[in-house]
C-alpha cells in the first residue's frame, strides 16, 4: 500500500552534510517551525515544548559553546580534534534548541496526583513528537537536519548565552540547512522483531 504520509516520512533522515544554501527566508522558516510545534500533540494539552530558533552567528555560537564545554572534559588533543570536526559540521544554516517547560510539568503533577509519576514521561513524548514533526516539515521543504544531545553538559552556558528561563530544560539540539550530501543506507529491524498483531 502506498501512503502519502509515509512517503513524506521517508524524506526525514539524519543529514550530517549540512550547508547554508537555503532559499527560504528566515521568517518563513520561523513560521513553519513555530506552527509545526503548535500543531504537535501533548498530554492534557499541556503544551510543554519550548524552542529557540537561531540563525547565522547565533546558530554558530551554540556549537562554539558545545566545543568549549567539551574541551573541559576531553583532555586528549587528538580525540578533541575529531570531536571538533564533528561539532563544526553542525554550523549550518540554523539550529533549533528544544526545551521542556518544567513548571507546567510540576503543576500538573500537583493538580493530578494520581498521574504525577507520568507527566515527565509524557512531556518527553510531547517533545519527541514535536521534534519528529519539525524534522519532517524541514525535509518536505528540501532541508536536512539531525538531532543532537549535548545536554546537560551545555545547559548552563546555553541558558546564560540565550537568556533562557530557569524553568526551561534543554533536551536536544537540531542543526538544519541545505542537504550537501544524502544520508547513508538505513538498517531496519525485521517486522517480526518489532511488532505483534492480534485479531487480524
Amino acid at each position: 500500500m502506498t501512503n502519502q504520509f509515509n512517503q513524506l516520512q521517508e524524506k526525514r533522515r539524519s543529514i550530517y552534510a549540512l550547508g547554508k544554501n537555503v532559499k527560504e527566508d528566515k521568517q518563513t522558516l520561523v513560521d513553519l517551525i513555530e506552527k509545526t510545534i503548535e500543531l504537535s500533540p501533548s498530554a492534557f494539552n499541556s503544551q510543554t515544548v519550548r524552542a529557540v530558533i537561531a540563525f547565522g552567528q547565533d546558530s554558530d555560537r551554540i556549537w562554539d559553546i558545545v566545543l568549549a564545554e567539551l574541551r573541559k572534559v576531553v583532555k586528549d588533543d587528538e580525540a578533541f580534534a575529531k570531536t571538533q570536526a564533528k561539532v563544526n559540521s553542525f554550523k549550518a544554516y540554523g539550529t533549533i534548541l528544544y526545551f521542556t517547560e518544567t513548571a507546567t510539568v510540576k503543576q500538573l503533577e500537583a493538580d493530578f496526583p494520581a498521574y504525577a509519576a507520568n507527566f515527565a514521561g509524557w512531556a518527553e513524548q510531547a517533545i519527541g513528537g514535536a521534534q519528529q514533526a519539525v524534522w519532517e516539515a524541514l525535509a518536505v521543504q528540501g532541508l536536512g537536519a539531525s538531532l543532537q544531545h549535548y545536554n546537560p553538559l551545555i545547559d548552563e552556558a546555553i541558558a546564560k548565552a540565550f537568556d533562557i528561563p530557569e524553568t526551561w530544560q534543554l533536551r536536544a539540539e537540531m542543526p538544519f540547512g541545505s542537504v550537501e550530501a544524502p544520508a547513508g543506507e538505513k538498517d531496519v529491524l525485521p517486522a517480526e522483531k518489532r511488532f505483534k498483531v492480534f485479531g487480524a
